[in-house]
């Protein structure tokens, strides 16, 4: 059993590295400008590349695939010569420092042809800003040059003296030209894998922490509707199977089709309608603000009520299909003619291998609860990783869109790992497979 968790675990970690490929290609060969997108459709060709240089969307792809995967910061850090150290400010926003052997944290600009420190000491609770030219180092052919973190959260390559042109977007006053801008841009972010997939484009902010939010938001929903579902879809679908071709057979069955067909918008809109306008009973939208969902279970009800109908009809007639057909295996009727009885011959060899089938498309409903509800989401203003993913497609967030498909990811792949061990207990033969 060990070896073939551990072998499946493996295949589960290579699965997931040809789809962070596969995801990352897919999301930077997405219709769409990102300068555009962000800045405006107005840019001018020199604004956009410069705008594509500070992002490093000018860089080859394969090294933006290692630095949304693993970061950039372990290089920044051997071309400044100093310890990197990420910060989130009070308002939310990340801030890169270089940190001295004295614990001052650093940062650069250039003005003119000087290079000024911006420093903050450790013993001073601001900051000070001073001359810093000592740090210029000459290159072979004679040119000055530094690399060090800017207040834009890059790690840059200035060089004395060139007349290099950079556009800034300053908020509230728009694009500002200067000259002696850098030559060259690192971005910095921890990657992926260490919880720091960039800062959001539409936002400015750390896309970890929103999207854990919205994940968190999104786990609640779903955690409520499959709590709600799965044992009374599994219940009613065996006792449709049981009574095949019975009243409660052709009830149930007709019920849990109506369910499962009708989409989950129209699902949506009727409940709405029904007991938001019609009989006030509650809220017909999900505004939390900055409040968790628990703390306003009455806009909950709606979208849980959507998600599980939807739920009830699918998994209920997958059960009665299983059923159906495992009481009609050899194996049950020689355990009737042996004398077994009726319940026992249920619930010790038809109840288990009856649950093999909507163990696999509950475990797949998983990933659907989680990224599939983009629309209900939608339909009822609720603020899940569903709908986050959608407002990043349509604006292009790349940092935002890549980090949330990789969470559905994950969540995809560690629930078929946990539906492979129960199968394992579920069907013992499965693990010298």
């Amino acid at each position: 059993m060990v070896k073939f968790i551990v072998r499946r675990f493996f295949l589960l970690l290579i699965t997931m590295i040809l789809v962070s490929m596969a995801v990352f290609l897919i999301t930077e060969a997405s219709p769409g400008n990102v300068a555009k997108n962000v800045l405006g459709a107005f840019i001018t060709p020199e604004q956009e590349q410069s705008f594509l240089a500070q992002m490093g969307l000018d860089k080859p792809a394969y090294v933006r695939y290692i630095y949304w995967l693993v970061g950039s910061d372990w290089l920044a850090d051997n071309k400044v010569g100093m310890p990197l150290e990420r910060r989130v400010t009070e308002d939310g926003f990340v801030e890169w420092w270089a940190v001295r052997s004295d614990g001052a944290r650093l940062r650069w600009k250039l003005e003119g042809d000087n290079l000024v420190a911006v420093a903050k000491l450790p013993s001073v609770g601001f900051t000070k800003e001073y001359v810093n030219n000592e740090r210029w180092e000459t290159a072979k052919d004679g040119s000055q040059y530094f690399w060090g973190v800017d207040t834009a959260n890059h790690v840059v390559k200035w060089e004395k003296g060139t007349d290099t042109e950079v556009w800034s977007f300053v908020i509230g006053t728009g694009w500002m030209k200067g000259s002696g801008g850098p030559v060259e841009y690192i971005p910095l972010k921890k990657g992926f894998i260490r919880g720091d997939p960039g800062v959001s484009l539409r936002t400015g902010r750390p896309v970890s922490k929103t999207i854990f939010t919205r994940l968190r938001n999104s786990l609640v929903l779903a955690g409520i509707a499959f709590v709600l579902v799965m044992p009374v879809a599994l219940l009613l679908g065996m006792i449709a199977g049981l009574k095949e071709g019975s009243l409660q057979d052709r009830v149930l069955s007709i019920g849990g089709m109506m369910f499962s067909v009708i989409p989950e918008f129209a699902t949506g809109i009727f409940l709405i309608l029904i007991m938001a306008v019609w009989l006030q009973l509650v809220p017909g939208a999900t505004v939390f603000g900055e409040k968790a969902p628990w703390e306003r279970l009455d806009m909950l009800i709606l979208p849980v009520l959507t998600l599980t109908l939807i739920e009830l009809g699918y998994i209920l007639r997958i059960t009665r299909a299983s059923m159906v057909e495992v009481m009609k295996s050899p194996y049950i009727r020689t355990a009737h003619l042996k004398g077994l009885p009726y319940w026992r011959i249920i619930f010790k060899h038809a109840v288990r291998n009856a649950l093999m089938a909507p163990i696999t498309v509950i475990m797949l409903h998983v990933n659907w609860l989680m990224g599939g509800i983009v629309i209900v989401e939608v339909v009822f203003g609720y603020p899940g990783l569903g709908k986050y993913l959608l407002d990043s497609a349509m604006f292009k967030d790349i940092n935002g869109l890549e980090a949330g498909a990789m969470i559905l990811v994950l969540l995809a792949v560690g629930t078929q790992l946990f539906a492979d061990i129960i199968y394992t207990f579920l069907n013992p033969r499965i693990r010298y497979s």
